[in-house]
């Protein structure tokens, strides 16, 4: 029975409960209005809130830099001056160029220079090399002759020495030298003579006795007048070899004389002469050779130089023709190259024109390989070194990059208009990339360190009055101002050491309640909420230290570190963007 009557009691009392509800709501929308407008208390602006919670805090610092290839050639005019332009400037000009912004591949021509000037010289200085060639070749054949020649001479010499102290040696050897027996020889014809005498006399003394008596018997009668006669002749031939052999053995006596006291001292003089002037002459060969032999030396050295000159010449117009052709050396985009000079403000790289050695024609930069160059505030240089991981993205393609901390500079980029010091940074981007040119505007978030479970407020939340922060907390009895302790920080969070908990609700438009002409808001700096530094000892001074640490707790500058003035930001919030009116 009740089943049945269920329904109809249900649909007599729904219209009833509806109402109810519908007036319940509209109190409760009364009610959080009437709520809403108490919290505005005096001001005209409504509060925004962020509820305090226990979460991680990334520490990137966030900069901006342009793109521009990791692998980028400079291509130069290397070929040396060899004519003049219209207007007077020696160089060489330009007969082909690729376009401008043309994409080129490895090996592909680049630029061609005028070549026919280097031609012409190529083929004179090859006219050039192979006359050197050729009186490189004499000189050395000269050479080798000298050397058999000076071998002849030298050879002959010694044996006009040898010669010379032989024939002395033979003539003064006393058992069987030529003076020996010369003079053993004169002793036998003495000897001889001295016979020759003997025999003169007995028959002198024969004759002498035969004429006596063939006188005797013609003074008797017995022997006629012819026979006196005849022994008289007889008797004087006897005489004459008489005398003849007298004679004879005093010219042999004289010989041996003359030999022993003049011939001999002579002709050792003479002899030992000839053997000097032997050596002489060798030691005046040997001397001649030696000089020779240097000239034919210095004259094949000499031709051997002017060979390699030759051939240096030849090869650096060899080398010069070479590179009147540039080729790629790698993929790349052709970008010419723009300089001012003294004569024309723009001077533009074309076909025609003419470029001087040295000078920049065209950068080829690899577009597959990109990396940003960027600055580093010096507040945040301790926190960036190489290896850092790095998220990159590029502006005009909203698309973002792995990159790698390549390298930082250790001298600051001077600056004309500012005296804040910043430092050169490299970001490669690690993967190959397309559609990406140079100069392109890209956002580099470096990730220093990730601090883990910690409280954490948006930087806009914070105030700042000379060196102490604070921030306003909403709470059941009111608007409450709370100091705080402040940690590191991103440029859109910054860690609370000390002053809240979990579950506290900050107010983030903190200009709402925050009158600047009564109390004087300190500028945002690095130095904000850091403790002053020790007293160091001077022995500490001397100790080589190892390199800097990040110091937890300490305030710190946000990516870019750039204190704005007036901003009401924690500590290390500098160069963070402009904070926004919005919620969590």
């Amino acid at each position: 029975m009740n089943a049945t009557q269920s329904p109809s009691l249900w649909q007599t009392i729904w219209k009833p409960a509806v109402a109810v509800l519908i007036l319940g709501s509209i109190g409760l929308l009364a009610l959080a209005s009437w709520t809403l407008f108490d919290d505005m208390g005096e001001g005209s602006q409504a509060f925004v809130y962020y509820t305090v919670e226990s979460t991680d805090l990334p520490i990137v610092v966030t900069e901006r830099g342009n793109l521009e290839s990791q692998l980028e050639t400079t291509v130069r005019c290397d070929v040396e001056a060899s004519s003049f332009d219209r207007s007077g400037n020696q160089g060489t000009q330009i007969i082909f160029i690729v376009p401008n912004g043309s994409a080129v591949k490895e090996g592909e021509l680049l630029i061609e220079l005028d070549s026919s000037a280097i031609r012409n010289g190529l083929d004179s200085q090859q006219l050039s090399y192979d006359k050197a060639v050729s009186q490189h070749t004499q000189a050395g054949a000269t050479y080798d002759n000298q050397i058999t020649e000076n071998e002849t001479d030298l050879a002959q010499a010694k044996l006009r020495v040898e010669l010379a102290k032989l024939t002395r040696d033979m003539y003064m050897d006393p058992e069987s030298g030529t003076f020996k027996l010369a003079i053993d020889d004169v002793g036998r014809q003495i000897d001889e003579s001295k016979n020759s005498i003997l025999e003169a006399q007995a028959a002198l003394q024969l004759a002498k006795t035969e004429k006596s008596g063939i006188e005797a018997l013609f003074k008797l009668g017995y022997r006629g007048k012819s026979d006196l006669e005849t022994s008289r002749r007889s008797f004087l031939r006897a005489e004459g070899q008489m005398a003849s052999s007298v004679n004879q053995l005093s010219t042999f006596q004289a010989m041996r004389k003359q030999l022993a006291d003049y011939e001999y001292r002579m002709k050792k003089l003479e002899l030992e002469g000839d053997v000097a002037t032997a050596e002489r002459g060798l030691t005046q060969v040997k001397t001649g050779n030696d000089a020779q032999l240097a000239m034919a030396l210095a004259a094949k050295v000499e031709a051997e130089k002017s060979e390699a000159k030759e051939k240096e010449r030849l090869d650096k117009l060899g080398m010069q023709l070479e590179l009147c052709k540039i080729n790629a050396p790698h993929h790349g985009m052709a970008v010419y190259a723009r300089e001012n000079s003294r004569y024309n403000s723009n001077s533009e790289i074309a076909e025609g024109v003419t470029v001087r050695q040295r000078q920049r024609i065209l950068t080829l930069p690899d577009l597959s390989q990109m990396q940003v160059k960027t600055q580093i505030h010096e507040a945040v240089l301790d926190q960036i070194r190489p290896g850092l991981p790095v998220t990159v993205k590029i502006e005009a393609t909203n698309r973002t990059y792995d990159g790698v901390v390549h390298e930082l500079a250790v001298v600051p980029t001077s600056s004309y208009y500012t005296s804040v010091k910043t430092y050169e940074c490299v970001v490669r981007i690690l993967e190959r990339v397309e559609s990406l040119k140079p100069g392109m505007t890209a956002v580099a978030d470096i990730h220093v360190d990730r601090l883990q479970d910690i409280l954490s407020i948006p930087v806009q939340a914070v105030v700042q009055v000379d060196k102490e922060s604070w921030c306003y907390v909403h709470s059941d009895e009111g608007i409450e101002r709370r100091l705080l302790k402040l940690g590191r920080s991103n440029d859109k969070f910054v860690h609370v050491l000390e002053g809240l908990s979990a579950g506290n609700r900050v107010i983030l438009n903190t200009d709402a309640i925050f009158d600047e002409s009564q109390e004087k808001v300190g500028d945002i700096s690095p130095e904000a909420g850091a403790t002053e530094a020790p007293d160091i000892p001077p022995e500490e001074l001397t100790k080589e230290r190892s390199p800097a640490k990040k110091l937890d707790g300490k305030a710190t500058f946000s990516p870019g570190g750039r204190p704005r003035g007036k901003d009401k930001r924690p500590p290390g919030a500098g160069g963070a963007p402009k904070r926004s009116r919005g919620g969590k």
